[in-house]
């Protein structure tokens, strides 16, 4: 998340965003640190209260607290592996983004079972790719850390899989039409869920 921030932030640091953690409650450290800059808003995003948590959602799958394209950057780590349907989770992230918004996903490639309060899935780069292909996100950078690099916290055991992309900016015909999509998409996998 440091080498994202640096390479795709600190050139917009005089810029008002609002960036939006998902997952962001400080159970083993938090990101909140990195995007410190005093023209950014850091919003802690979460489905329980709890240390760095600033808006508690009802449901990862549909997001009522945050108004669709108000969202300049959207980071989350380690924690669509503990969301059950992430793929529905993706077309809020989608929903959210401001055209040319940024999002930065880190999720596990491997490591053992850790539930909080589940745990479901592990992500490898085509996996990535596919996600942000299903929620019209164009990738910008798809990787996996795929051998250990001697971090003394422990991350090694995880080799994280991460997705960098971006929510393209579209003529307004496109963008009704995508949302039409999104809307049809995001009620018929909601059924039952």
């Amino acid at each position: 998340m440091e080498d994202f921030c640096l390479r795709y932030l600190r050139t917009r640091e005089d810029e008002s965003l609002l960036i939006c953690d998902l997952g962001s409650q400080d159970v083993n450290g938090s990101y909140r640190p990195l995007f410190c800059c005093p023209s950014w808003r850091y919003l802690g995003i979460d489905m329980a209260n709890g240390p760095n948590v600033d808006l508690v959602l009802r449901t990862p799958y549909h997001w009522k607290e945050v108004a669709s394209g108000s969202v300049d950057v959207l980071i989350s780590g380690q924690a669509l592996e503990h969301i059950e349907y992430f793929w529905i989770t993706m077309l809020e992230v989608e929903r959210v983004l401001k055209p040319g918004g940024l999002c930065c996903i880190l999720a596990p490639s491997s490591g053992p079972e850790h539930r909080y309060p589940v745990d479901c899935w592990r992500f490898y780069p085509d996996g990535m790719r596919t996600l942000s292909r299903f929620s019209c996100l164009v990738p910008l950078e798809v990787r996996t850390q795929w051998e250990d690099e001697g971090h003394q916290d422990g991350s090694d055991w995880w080799h994280d899989s991460m997705l960098i992309c971006t929510k393209p900016v579209a003529s307004r015909w496109s963008a009704l039409r995508r949302s039409l999509i999104r809307w049809l998409q995001h009620r018929t996998m909601l059924q039952g869920v």
